[in-house]
């Protein structure tokens, strides 16, 4: 890819891709299942509505797209090419019609350690590269892992680089930025942070894999926070009972208040529960699809009622402005 195409021609990227059905929807883009003209292959293409962006929100798109092609790993969603043209952006990407990791797994009847540390593994995997080149990601979550088809041996994908960050070596952040239940403490407390967030996300998306809910939870973010910021969390009864040592161990070294102390991605790669295969791991989680489908139904009514929320507070704001 070779950064931003410019183009004054509002159809331009219709004149390279034709575009088909939509994928998805939102206030401020639309994403359609589109295909190459030259060589007949699917991407997935983005349309982003000018007008609905702030000044800001246009260099934050200009970052993500500077750092989507920086980035070339089998477990990150591919960025091909932007079109900048009046009107809109298109950003053509790989296509991920597989859904979201946790609706995937839910679905099994026959779930397993080894299954879960597969998961992780990929994660992991795409995350450990991205610290390789200085790039924290800043919003690991359940909406952000996408299988890449529907095929049984689909391949997961990081999504989503809105909020991630090039980094100067030990240069630190500052900016308040994640999604409540996976932000690290450090981060909920206003100090300088640095690539160590992504790696406690980690750890929370471990637990939750493991037994179908997360280490932290309550429908008060104040109390979640605190919750958070306080590292305290067990491992109960019955949920846990078929779950190894080792994997507790590896969240336990995922899921410390010490950045400095916390797991890298290479420490997780390394560590015995995912280097090493055991016959344990494939003992049958019994609880986990109750628990995981009772979370995932929590997760997205919640997620509709903070979407219902901003858009009144949208409407509110632009309802009290004067008119010019």
């Amino acid at each position: 890819m070779q950064g931003i195409k410019n183009f004054f021609n509002k159809d331009e990227c219709e004149k390279y891709y034709k575009l088909g059905k939509t994928l998805g929807q939102g206030s401020f883009a639309t994403v359609k299942l589109s295909t190459c003209k030259a060589d007949n292959t699917r991407w997935a293409v983005k349309i982003i509505k000018k007008s609905s962006l702030a000044p800001e929100d246009e260099d934050a798109l200009k970052t993500e797209v500077d750092i989507l092609e920086r980035l070339d790993h089998v477990n990150i969603v591919k960025l091909k090419e932007v079109f900048d043209c009046p009107g809109n952006f298109y950003m053509v990407m790989e296509v991920c019609s597989g859904g979201e990791l946790f609706d995937r797994i839910v679905e099994k009847e026959h779930y397993t350690e080894a299954e879960a540390r597969d998961c992780l593994l990929s994660v992991v995997d795409g995350i450990r590269y991205c610290h390789a080149e200085n790039i924290a990601h800043r919003d690991l979550k359940p909406e952000n892992l996408l299988y890449d088809s529907d095929s049984p041996d689909a391949t997961i994908k990081l999504a989503d680089f809105g909020l991630a960050k090039l980094l100067d070596e030990d240069s630190m952040m500052h900016t308040a930025c994640g999604t409540p239940g996976y932000v690290a403490p450090e981060i909920l407390e206003g100090r300088a942070y640095g690539i160590e967030v992504d790696m406690w996300s980690i750890g929370v998306i471990a637990y939750i894999l493991l037994c179908g809910f997360p280490p932290f939870y309550d429908d008060n973010n104040a109390a979640l926070f605190r919750q958070i910021k306080s590292g305290r969390y067990d491992y109960p009864s019955p949920f846990w009972d078929e779950v190894s040592d080792q994997a507790k161990d590896l969240i336990d070294h995922l899921l410390v208040l010490d950045p400095k102390k916390r797991f890298t991605a290479q420490d997780v790669l390394n560590h015995p529960w995912v280097a090493k295969t055991e016959s344990y791991h494939n003992t049958h989680l019994p609880r986990f699809r109750d628990a995981m489908k009772e979370y995932n139904a929590r997760r997205k009514f919640r997620a509709g009622i903070m979407t219902l929320q901003v858009l009144r507070m949208l409407q509110s704001s632009d309802e009290s402005k004067t008119p010019t």
